[in-house]
């Protein structure tokens, strides 16, 4: 006869409470790769929701441009003429590909407290999740532009060099560092101040006449000479130097002359960059974990 007594036995544990897990900043992001997939795909996918050729226009995009540049760039206006530079639409493309992933990064990722603060009031998570999914997001779409700017180099004749995959490479570094940087550190600043969305609005359309994307660093080193090593200081100007050194200096009919307009010691300065990038992540990372617990009442 059933007595309505729940006679199961009662398990105690006898051990310490552990804590919460603790939150190790960019660290903690990795270690849930899973949650920072979603994050990912769930971005990627809203942004061509509703669209029919969806994925797609990631490569119509970039591909317009390059006809666009080509077009009057490089033929109507001739400015492969003017500036004594040849293959100057490439020369223009490389840089806009890297500009653009860093542009998109920093605006992006500067918005992207703000634009999930439905998810940060509901889930615990870290939440430098955000501004990184935004530069993952930013390299995703970086990859068909890439292969526009690939495949054009392929039929300009390009000749790769030993060069071409480091160099590569060491820009993407410069960039991604240096842009999740800000990220960090704008998109806290967002939260508190929303003056920083619109200023960050401002100042990606000042970079791209920061960086010898539209004219060659011969420019520069006319004008300033002997203290040209100040424009170097710049790293986003030697990640897109260091991209050209991948993709236009070996579509050109003379790479060794095309190589020579570019500085002597880019691979010195491009380490450099990439040095200063990474210890800028960690400032902003000590900067965001100082601040992040004030996030959530600021998230109204």
């Amino acid at each position: 006869m059933a007595t309505g007594v729940d006679e199961r036995p009662v398990r105690i544990v006898d051990a310490p409470l552990a804590p919460p897990a603790e939150n190790l900043g960019l660290l903690s992001v990795f270690k849930r790769r899973y949650l920072l997939k979603l994050l990912v795909q769930r971005e990627i996918s809203g942004r061509y929701s509703n669209s029919i050729l969806g994925v797609f226009w990631s490569y119509i995009n970039p591909l317009t441009q390059f006809c666009v540049y080509w077009l009057f760039m490089g033929k109507i206006m001739g400015m492969s003429d003017a500036k004594g530079m040849e293959n100057y639409p490439i020369h223009l493309f490389a840089g806009l590909v890297i500009v653009h992933f860093f542009t998109e990064t920093f605006g992006a990722g500067t918005r992207s407290l703000m634009g999930n603060k439905g998810l940060l009031k509901k889930m615990a998570m870290p939440k430098e999740m955000f501004p990184v999914a935004s530069m993952l997001v930013s390299l995703y779409h970086l990859v068909p532009a890439t292969i526009i700017l690939l495949v054009v180099c392929l039929f300009s004749g390009w000749t790769p060099s030993w060069e071409t995959v480091p160099a590569f490479l060491l820009a993407l570094g410069i960039v991604m560092a240096l842009g999740t940087a800000l990220a960090l550190v704008f998109s806290l600043a967002n939260v508190f101040f929303r003056d920083f969305g619109s200023a960050v609005n401002i100042l990606t359309n000042y970079i791209r006449f920061g960086v010898p994307m539209m004219y060659p660093f011969t420019l520069i080193e006319g004008a300033l000479g002997d203290k040209s090593w100040i424009y170097l200081l710049n790293p986003i100007a030697d990640a897109v130097l260091l991209f050209q050194q991948a993709f236009w200096v070996g579509a050109t009919p003379d790479p060794e002359v095309s190589a020579a307009t570019l500085p002597d010691d880019l691979w010195l300065w491009g380490l450099g960059a990439l040095g200063v990038s990474l210890a800028l992540l960690v400032i902003a990372q000590l900067i965001f974990s100082k601040h992040e617990n004030k996030i959530p009442e600021r998230l109204t």
